[in-house]
């Protein structure tokens, strides 16, 4: 596939932010997770372009975007002001379709219940909403049955307590991790090092991404800026549920936002966490089917 990709410069919440375009046609905007960068989405964002303009930048801490210090330089106000900081900049006249994978799909439930005029369409790959899934634990955690899933989910989950511990994650990623990730991902992922991943700046983005974990995990950091804010999703929301994912299981992944979202649709797929990478053909499948979907009349 030709490579017609379009570079620029976009002026975020007191950050630079590199922006990446391909193709024409209706915008669809892909937000990334940790410890990637715009580059885990080239895949998908190939296929896309035959029909749309795709849109992928670098968020704050990451690839050749601005890496400012500080926990609370990565706290959800800040990641939502640079997202529409690109939508004014990509898509200035018109709501955009969204799709969003890990930290960048965490980001995306804010945005899209905060600002939903902004967007035509929602798909969520492996990054539940905060608030969502912090309701799920206390219904499961208020039935005997539902104990078991809620543990299932909590031994998944063991990272985001332990990236909040001082000191400890940086030097593993710095002395460890980092040097290793091309081989556990192919291991344990089936995504071979290649086409950007990971990408040349993995260990400066695994360090200052590290705050996105710390400013916005506890309660009493994020609800400054979201006080008032319903968890009802008005936009129409697609999750796609890998079903091998080590880190979101299907059941949270599938059941925590339907009781706040009006317009879901589930989608299980028989994938690992980084299926954009392993299968981006299917992924933008997926995509591009829901767009469609909700422009039917």
């Amino acid at each position: 596939m030709p490579d017609d990709t379009r570079t620029r410069r976009v002026r975020g919440d007191g950050v630079d932010l590199a922006v990446h375009e391909r193709g024409s046609g209706p915008t669809v905007l892909l937000v990334h997770g940790y410890p990637d960068t715009h580059a885990v989405w080239d895949g998908v964002a190939a296929r896309l372009a035959d029909r749309f303009h795709v849109v992928a930048y670098d968020v704050r801490g990451a690839g050749a975007s601005s890496r400012p210090s500080g926990r609370e330089a990565y706290g959800f106000g800040h990641l939502l002001a640079d997202m529409s900081a690109v939508l004014d900049a990509v898509s200035p006249g018109a709501p955009v379709h969204l799709a969003a994978h890990d930290w960048g799909s965490i980001q995306s439930w804010e945005a899209v219940r905060t600002t939903p005029e902004r967007f035509a369409s929602f798909t969520s790959i492996s990054g539940p909403c905060l608030d969502h899934a912090s309701h799920w634990f206390r219904e499961r955690l208020r039935q005997p049955s539902g104990v078991p899933a809620a543990a299932r989910q909590l031994l998944h989950s063991w990272y985001m307590a332990a990236f909040q511990v001082p000191v400890v994650p940086e030097l593993v990623w710095r002395h460890w991790l980092a040097g290793r990730w091309s081989r556990r991902m192919e291991r344990a992922e089936g995504v071979p090092a290649g086409d950007g991943h990971p990408a040349p700046t993995l260990l400066q983005d695994a360090v200052a991404g590290l705050n996105l974990y710390r400013a916005n995990m506890l309660g009493r950091n994020r609800s400054a800026h979201r006080t008032g804010v319903s968890p009802r999703v008005t936009v129409p929301t697609q999750v796609i549920v890998p079903t091998e994912d080590a880190y979101a299981t299907p059941a949270l992944a599938a059941e925590a936002p339907r009781p706040f979202t009006e317009h879901l649709r589930v989608r299980p797929v028989p994938m690992s966490h980084w299926a954009l990478l392993a299968r981006p053909e299917e992924i933008a499948r997926l995509i591009a089917d829901h767009i469609d979907h909700t422009a039917a009349p």
